[in-house]
């Protein structure tokens, strides 16, 4: 009769290697650990060879093993990378578990040879988001017993620096450079930051700077095209800045989310994560107030509700007319993402030429934006020129699309390139079109 043979866990025995202790010294750390946690252990020697040849630790154990692990590496080690099965619902806190989620999806995604599985996940339409009062207070001790170390103000403030230039490397360069950078930086620094004792208030702080974090993440991966990735990110930085009890980046992650819907056609599924958001929001400003309304706007326009989508123009417009002048950290949002909204809004409703009208305007409104926001605001005006039938017109923006697409790595940029190629195609007699075919394979040779 045969018998079933059990899986070696080869992600143990790397980790074992990495931390560079005999299977008896391994056993003395997981006993150790485990009597400061109040579950006497008396494992040895032949206990880790049963482990690393297949034989699962008891549940209650497992936390355990990846202390001493940790502790040894001096940096978090979660359950997939240990071999283990992720805990089930409840078995530990919130907070644990989904900053153990966030640093194996950041782990994959830093590197080059697990990016291209990791980015392959599908979008769900049909996730259900986790509302915030389900969220909010479940950040309660997430250091585990007896880490060494403590965080404070400078490490938060670290990471909303690191945030900030990340966010700057994204404007000038694109997400393809800046998306690893910010996982790099999730795994080694943030991850253990998060799991360092700390007072309630920092903890509170550094979550919510997470969050920021991971959102920006997320947004990134929307903006690679990774959409399933993306939206994994998206709802970390839900969990995050839910337990940091983070109202803003709470709303502005849904309405993040309402984009990547709309982004993918699904115009329902952003009317209802854009009205959540809305819903959300704390006692908001006028400038959050005009930033949620806009995406309300675009997303009622995309399920043909006229009456909706017009109204909620009209209260982004009152709300931002009240706003500071000072231009504020909301998404950017200000006159120029105003007219973005209303020039979307137009070609829902078949207003081709007031859609055009409106991105000129928007373009006027801010002259100054920066290259990852003009590669897309070009090649889309470019497309929606082409629509008209301005073909020279097009072509022009689709110079200054080049211009700048020249410089970034961007997924969505090269599908931008790809679009523009393929409808220029067909009218390679006119002149404006030959000069910019030629221009365009150049590019094409300069990218490979």
């Amino acid at each position: 009769m045969a018998t079933s043979r059990r899986t070696p866990n080869t992600s143990l025995t790397r980790l074992l290697r990495q931390a560079a202790w005999t299977e008896q010294q391994f056993a003395n750390a997981v006993n150790r650990a485990g009597a400061e946690a109040g579950l006497p252990l008396r494992y040895g020697q032949s206990a880790i060879a049963h482990w690393l040849s297949g034989t699962m630790p008891k549940p209650q154990v497992r936390p355990i093993i990846l202390e001493a692990l940790a502790r040894r590496l001096g940096r978090p080690v979660t359950h997939v990378e240990s071999g283990f099965p992720a805990p089930q619902a409840g078995a530990e806190p919130a907070s644990h578990s989904a900053v153990e989620e966030l640093l194996d999806m950041s782990r994959d995604d830093m590197d080059p040879s697990r990016r291209g599985v990791l980015q392959a996940g599908l979008y769900s339409a049909a996730l259900a988001v986790p509302l915030f009062s389900d969220l909010a207070g479940r950040a309660g001790a997430a250091a585990r017993p007896g880490r060494t170390g403590r965080v404070g103000p400078p490490q938060v403030e670290t990471v909303r620096a690191v945030t900030d230039r990340v966010a700057d490397v994204l404007d000038e360069f694109g997400g393809g450079h800046a998306r690893p950078m910010a996982a790099a930086f999730l795994v080694n620094s943030v991850g253990p930051w998060l799991t360092a004792p700390a007072t309630e208030r920092v903890r509170h702080d550094l979550l919510a700077a997470a969050a920021d974090l991971t959102y920006l993440t997320g947004w990134m991966a929307m903006y690679e095209r990774a959409h399933g990735l993306g939206q994994r990110y998206y709802v970390k930085a839900l969990h995050l800045a839910g337990e940091a009890g983070d109202h803003l980046t709470y709303c502005r992650t849904l309405r993040g989310m309402s984009l990547q819907a709309s982004s993918l056609g699904y115009g329902a599924k952003a009317l209802e994560l854009a009205d959540s958001a809305a819903t959300a929001a704390p006692a908001a400003g006028p400038r959050l107030v005009a930033f949620l309304r806009g995406q309300q706007a675009h997303a009622a326009s995309m399920t043909g509700d006229r009456h909706t989508a017009i109204t909620r123009l009209r209260e982004a417009e009152t709300a931002l007319s009240k706003a500071d002048s000072r231009r504020e950290s909301i998404g950017g949002y200000d006159a120029s993402a105003y007219l973005f909204h209303v020039a979307h809004v137009l070609y829902e409703f078949k207003d081709l030429p007031g859609s055009v009208n409106a991105l000129h305007s928007s373009l006027k409104a801010q002259p100054r934006q920066e290259r990852q926001g003009r590669v897309h605001f070009h090649a889309l005006l470019a497309q929606r020129q082409f629509e008209l039938g301005h073909l020279d017109a097009a072509c022009a923006t689709w110079h200054r699309f080049l211009d700048d697409y020249t410089e970034i790595s961007s997924a969505r940029g090269d599908a931008h390139f790809a679009t523009m190629r393929t409808r220029i195609r067909p009218h390679h007699r006119a002149r404006s079109v030959r000069t910019l075919s030629e221009r365009a394979r150049n590019v094409a040779a300069m990218k490979v």
